[in-house]
């Protein structure tokens, strides 16, 4: 009988993280920039994976390079998803007065 853990991660293909924009090679969308989050934290759950396993399996030095690897790809997300949310075009307080307003209709 096996007891090893099944784990799926899927990982998202470098294709699909980059969106081609012909007039300007530099420009990055705000989807762009919550696909390159979500494959970095994608990339850390493999690692943090990795890394229980390599701990179940006594392994130190592995355990030790996936910790860090997936920290370093935690990071890289959160930046990224900085990033989106900075530069996304949503106002919270917008939606909020929209709302407000809804629910008054309604209760006319």
């Amino acid at each position: 009988m096996n007891n090893d853990p099944i784990h799926e991660i899927q990982v998202i293909p470098t294709d699909v993280l980059a969106t081609e924009h012909p007039e300007d090679d530099e420009y990055e969308s705000v989807g762009d920039y919550h696909r390159q989050a979500a494959h970095h934290f994608s990339a850390a759950a493999k690692h943090h994976l990795k890394a229980a396993d390599a701990d179940d399996a006594g392994d130190e030095q592995s355990l030790i390079v996936h910790a860090h690897l997936a920290y370093r790809h935690q990071l890289n997300g959160t930046q990224y998803a900085e990033i989106a949310a900075m530069e996304s075009d949503f106002e919270p307080d917008q939606v909020e007065s929209d709302e407000v307003e809804s629910d008054q209709k309604v209760a006319d």
